[in-house]
């Protein structure tokens, strides 16, 4: 009985340590702020918030998600609603991922000077709440970095780098993840066509993906774990939004064959291939 009971502080001791570098714990809340990214973040299988939420699940360490991304928001808006959204809701974890809108609204988006207030106000208030914050460097707009849109973005992803320095936050810098992918991308198919996002905007899987590693990365989850966990949600069903045509004879030798194995014809073909 000592024995099984010494092995299983071993295992207990060994899982911990390995686990150590992880800066969230099981039981922790994290807000996740942000505009329609995240918001599809949290509403789509494959969505970045999604994709943390359940790497962290599949390592051990379960938190609570509260997704608070709105369509359209830009630094002002977000402002605004921290109290409601994310303040009166005590969470030890905020992510924060704003500029995307504030510059790609043009004329209706929020001026650099004023993105720095409203930004520097948001991690303020949140970071005297004792919250820990963790700063989003935007994603781009449009898959060209050589564009006008991001070429207007990257000072204000420059300053949410200047910022994290100056008030000790955890930067995911997204935007340079983005980045590097994207050349890695290129380089292997070629150019043309949306490599990590459905629209030049809103991210694809391969985007979410790339949007959940970084700020895991962040968040001190080895790359042996970022792994493990690569490979559990590309298994995720409904993350792929590939069609088949079928006609309807075609529909009905599938639903003969599922009938047969007992299962829906879409348990069927993901069983099968």
């Amino acid at each position: 009985m000592k024995k099984l009971l010494l092995l299983g502080c071993i295992v207990v001791s060994a899982f911990v340590m390995a686990h150590a570098e992880v800066k969230i714990q099981s039981g922790d809340k994290i807000a996740f702020m942000g505009d329609s990214i995240t918001q599809e973040g949290w509403q789509h299988a494959g969505g970045y918030v999604k994709l943390i939420v359940l790497g962290l699940k599949e390592i051990g360490i379960e938190v609570e998600p509260i997704p608070v991304g709105v369509s359209g928001h830009k630094s002002n808006q977000m402002l605004e609603r921290l109290e409601r959204d994310v303040l009166a809701k005590k969470p030890q974890w905020m992510t924060l991922s704003c500029g995307v809108n504030d510059v790609w609204h043009g004329a209706n988006g929020v001026p650099l000077d004023k993105y720095k207030e409203n930004i520097t106000a948001i991690v303020e208030k949140a970071q005297a709440e004792g919250i820990n914050v963790i700063i989003l460097t935007s994603t781009m707009i449009g898959e060209d970095p050589q564009n006008d849109n991001n070429q207007k973005l990257a000072p204000y992803n420059d300053f949410l780098r200047e910022l994290a320095k100056e008030r000790n936050t955890l930067l995911a810098d997204l935007s340079a993840d983005m980045h590097t992918a994207l050349e890695a991308i290129i380089a292997k198919e070629g150019p043309g066509g949306n490599k990590l996002t459905r629209d030049g905007v809103h991210m694809s899987f391969a985007g979410n993906k790339m949007m959940a590693r970084g700020v895991l990365r962040t968040l001190g989850v080895s790359q042996e774990d970022l792994a493990k966990m690569e490979t559990m949600w590309d298994n995720i069903p409904g993350t792929s939004n590939v069609t088949v045509p079928l006609s309807g004879a075609e529909f009905e030798r599938l639903q003969k064959a599922a009938s047969e194995k007992e299962k829906s014809p879409v348990d069927f073909l993901r069983t099968t291939f």
